[in-house]
Formats: C-alpha cells, structure tokens, sequence
C-alpha cells in the first residue's frame, strides 16, 4: 500500500514542502513518483518519518539525524532508545509541571507578597527545568553550536541531568542574593559566578562576547525565561544580563 506526499502531510502534520525538502536532502525519499509526478510513500517511509520525528522532538538537527539513520542497523533497538527518551522527558515535563503547581500554591498562598523572601525554598522554582537548553538566540543564529548542545545533553544521565540542574538553581539563587544585597554586577563575586556559567557554557559549545551577550539578552527577551528568574527576585532577569555583558566584555572581547 501506497501514501501520496498530501495523505503523509495530513497523517503526519508535516507540510508537502518539508517532505520535498527531505527528498531533497537524501533524508527521506519516496518510494516512486507517479505518472502525474506525485511522490507517493510506503510503511518503510512512514517509519522513517516517524523516527526523523522523534528525533526532532528529542532536539536533534537534520544533519544529526541523517547521520543516526546512516548508522542505523536495528529499527527495534533504534525506536526503543528514542522511546527511552521520550519517557525520561515525560517524566522531567511530570516534575516541571509539579513544580509549577507549587508555585502557584504558594502565590496564591499570600498574593501581596510573592518574592523571593516569602516563598519557600526559592531553588524549588527550578525544578525540572533543562537549564542545558538555549533554543533561541543559539538554535537560530548558530544552529551548529545548539546541535553540540542537544548532543551534549543526550549524553547526560537522568542523575547527572539531576545534578546540573541542581547547580544551575543553585547558582541563580546566589546571583538573586547578590542582587537583593545591592551588590553591583561589577563585584568580583558576582563576576565569578557569571564565569562559573559561562564555562558550563563551554562544556557544549563556546560563545564568544556577541554570542554570550546574545544570551544575556535571552534571559530578558524570552518571556519564560524572564518569568522564571523574576519570580525568585523581580528584576534578576536583568540584573543577570548585566553581569553577562560586563563580563563578555572583560573577559570575552
């Protein structure tokens, strides 16, 4: 049985354009084209389809998934490796979505006063989060460095993911007492923190002072991020974007 590229588009959500685009790219061709021109797909390209899918959702760039499938001897074992992913991501969204719960418990609890001081255990905002995710600047401006980041990740543990998430809520409790201290973005303390980041940046890929400012801006243009850092302390996303630039261009430029 045979699928035309308008039948795979409507089952899958994928546009006409993109399968042209992976026939294109030797990622995911037809089995035959018709008389009228039409590709048209067998179950063989809707099960490439799908792990091309899954692999997407998993962060991956075409690129990185042309060369998985390369390599790829054992569909089996291939689809239960992705499915291992996809349950693991289950269950950090299961704890992010606790985690949120909490919050607004706790907001709801006294509404006059939700900063930082009154909420218990302010690392406990950040639970859940993949603190080893910088979509955007980086996935769009430098699509190689985000791609070593999802490949970094992919490496990582459930414990070790566990452990740099801790770290990295640690390290933006810190930098929220810094700021409700009034100590200047400047201080020698506040830039060793900010040093501390950037080489668990280095760990996936290595910005330079554009690329780090480009970050810094993150943390104040993304809404979700500028949300999760101003609820431990309101004005943090900012006050960690400053101490980002004065560090880029002390040390970066």
């Amino acid at each position: 049985m045979a699928w035309s590229i308008a039948d795979v588009a409507r089952m899958s959500g994928v546009t006409s354009r993109t399968l042209r685009h992976y026939d294109e790219i030797g990622l995911l061709a037809p089995a035959y084209i018709g008389g009228n021109g039409h590709r048209y797909y067998e179950q063989a390209g809707l099960l490439r389809l799908q792990q091309i899918l899954l692999m997407r959702e998993l962060g991956l760039g075409l690129r990185e998934i042309a060369a998985v499938l390369e390599d790829q001897v054992d569909q089996v074992a291939a689809l239960r490796e992705h499915q291992r992913r996809l349950l693991a991501e289950r269950d950090r969204l299961d704890v992010l979505a606790r985690t949120v719960a909490r919050t607004i418990a706790e907001l709801e609890e006294d509404e006059e006063t939700p900063d930082m001081g009154k909420i218990n255990g302010p690392e406990n905002l950040f639970t859940g989060f993949d603190t080893t995710r910088y979509d955007s600047p980086a996935r769009t401006q430098w699509p190689d460095h985000a791609q070593r980041s999802a490949q970094f990740a992919a490496t990582l543990t459930e414990a070790e993911m566990e452990r740099l998430q801790r770290e990295a809520t640690a390290a933006i409790v810190r930098m929220a007492e810094f700021m409700q201290a009034a100590t200047p973005v400047s201080d020698p303390a506040v830039q060793a923190e900010v040093d501390a980041h950037y080489q668990g940046i280095c760990r996936m890929w290595t910005p330079d002072a554009a690329g780090f400012k480009a970050l810094a801006r993150n943390y104040v243009d993304d809404a979700q991020w500028r949300a999760a850092y101003d609820q431990v302390a309101a004005g943090l996303a900012e006050y960690q974007q400053n101490a980002m630039v004065i560090y880029a261009d002390a040390r970066l430029s």
